[in-house]
């Protein structure tokens, strides 16, 4: 049973489209394994995967004292930064959340999908990388990575680099594995592409609701420094919270950052997990 049918019904919210629950390939797990399965998953799901990682600060620590990084108008050493980052888009609500963005002058970093999102908003990406957002993949039809064979890996980064390169002229260096979920082979395949992977520390499950009130709500409440936001710009709730969490977090100190800026003078290597 997977772990969304546990859920008492009256709290059962609809799911992703794109998520399905993992099994054994014959679709049958004893116990044990459907007991770690659920664990594994309610871990992703909270952005506790279960892998080495390396922190912004620790990022930033390990810099040479030589390291051009860019910082942009923000020194994360000093300032107390948050990343704000978005999932699976460009979306019908992404010129929105644009335009939110712009007016606030707040710089996000935007992990897009390929198939029906690059490939059906190209000028909202062209528009991402224009307006100095950080544009990163998100795959190309949002696999479980470390449930498919190496060539599908590469398929499923390198098709969306190509495309995102082909519309904004740079190729992406960062990159978010699909429900947080990778492993060893996931980074020596990374590695080979010139990726890092980056997780989040602050995690809305917008996904699941489309209260707007309740997403801001549970952004604040695990709002903390050098903290990476993740939401989902193609859900109808998340975009009308993105407002009060800007205006919410600017009041409480924070200073908005890209993920390569919250790294800053560090800089994100491939093969690498990042997360706070």
């Amino acid at each position: 049973m997977p772990l969304w049918s546990k859920l008492p019904s009256k709290k059962r919210e609809s799911r992703p489209s794109w998520f399905r629950p993992t099994g054994t390939r014959s679709g049958r797990l004893r116990l044990p394994a459907l007991t770690a399965a659920a664990v594994s998953l309610a871990l992703t799901l909270a952005g506790c995967a279960q892998v080495d990682t390396t922190s912004p600060a620790d990022a930033r620590n390990h810099a040479a004292t030589t390291s051009q990084a860019r910082f942009g108008t923000v020194d994360c050493r000093e300032a107390k930064c948050i990343a704000l980052t978005f999932d699976a888009g460009p979306s019908e609500n992404s010129a929105r959340l644009l335009d939110i963005l712009k007016e606030k002058h707040v710089p996000a970093t935007f992990f897009l999908l390929g198939k029906r999102h690059i490939e059906k908003y190209p000028k909202l990406v062209k528009r991402m990388a224009a307006e100095g957002h950080e544009v990163a993949s998100h795959t190309w039809d949002h696999k479980i990575l470390t449930r498919i064979p190496d060539r599908q890996i590469r398929e499923e980064l390198t098709r969306t680099d190509d495309a995102i390169e082909h519309l904004t002229g740079r190729k992406p260096t960062l990159m978010r594995p699909p429900q947080g979920r990778t492993d060893a082979n996931v980074h020596r395949i990374c590695r080979e592409l010139g990726l890092s992977e980056v997780l989040w520390s602050v995690t809305a499950k917008d996904y699941m609701t489309t209260d707007s009130a309740l997403i801001e709500k549970r952004v604040l409440d695990q709002a903390s420094r050098d903290g990476i936001i993740l939401l989902h710009d193609l859900y109808k709730g998340t975009v009308p919270a993105v407002p009060g969490i800007i205006d919410a977090l600017k009041a409480r100190g924070y200073v908005f950052v890209t993920v390569p800026q919250l790294l800053a003078p560090g800089k994100a290597e491939p093969g690498k997990v990042y997360r706070p």
